[in-house]
């Protein structure tokens, strides 16, 4: 229970740090999600299932709180989530968190996300649907696989330590 409840005070002063500060990080308006960032963590802890109900949850508290189409990014946390969650290995948690590999889970799971929700985001606005929706895509999951890297490097050097 008590693991939980971290998770979901995590969660919370995450999507308010998403909400308040990264519209400062934003560059040409694309900024990273810490949100997904979090959702992976989940899934390379605990697996697809859990990941899955935790991109739910965290992608409707993110759709309650700032977004106009309600379930969007819960649907698109909750694929990604569940996706990030084929590289759960109980034995290789601190080894994928530790490297490289958790940072291209990053990207993986953001294109998963991204591509979901601005998919249903730009239809009808007027846009090469294909073209708007890859350069969203691609450009946040790389801002915010870089942004990956500081939590990479944090549990490597707890992995090292161990």
């Amino acid at each position: 229970m008590e693991r939980y409840l971290r998770t979901s005070l995590a969660a919370l002063l995450l999507l308010l740090l998403q909400t308040t500060f990264v519209p400062y990080l934003s560059i040409e308006g694309y900024g990273p999600d810490l949100l997904l960032i979090w959702v992976v963590y989940i899934a390379i802890r605990r697996g697809q299932v859990e990941a899955a109900i935790a991109g739910f949850l965290i992608g409707f508290l993110q759709d309650v709180t700032t977004t106009q189409f309600l379930g969007l990014a819960a649907l698109g946390k909750t694929v990604a989530g569940f996706a990030a969650g084929y590289f759960f290995n109980e034995n290789k948690t601190w080894q994928t968190l530790g490297t490289y590999r958790f940072v291209l889970i990053i990207f993986l799971a953001s294109l998963i996300h991204n591509i979901i929700y601005y998919m249903v985001f730009f239809q009808g606005a007027g846009v090469s649907l294909i073209g708007a929706t890859l350069q969203y895509s691609v450009l946040i999951g790389l801002y915010t696989s870089i942004l990956g890297f500081l939590p990479m490097f944090v549990f490597a050097r707890k992995h090292s330590l161990s």
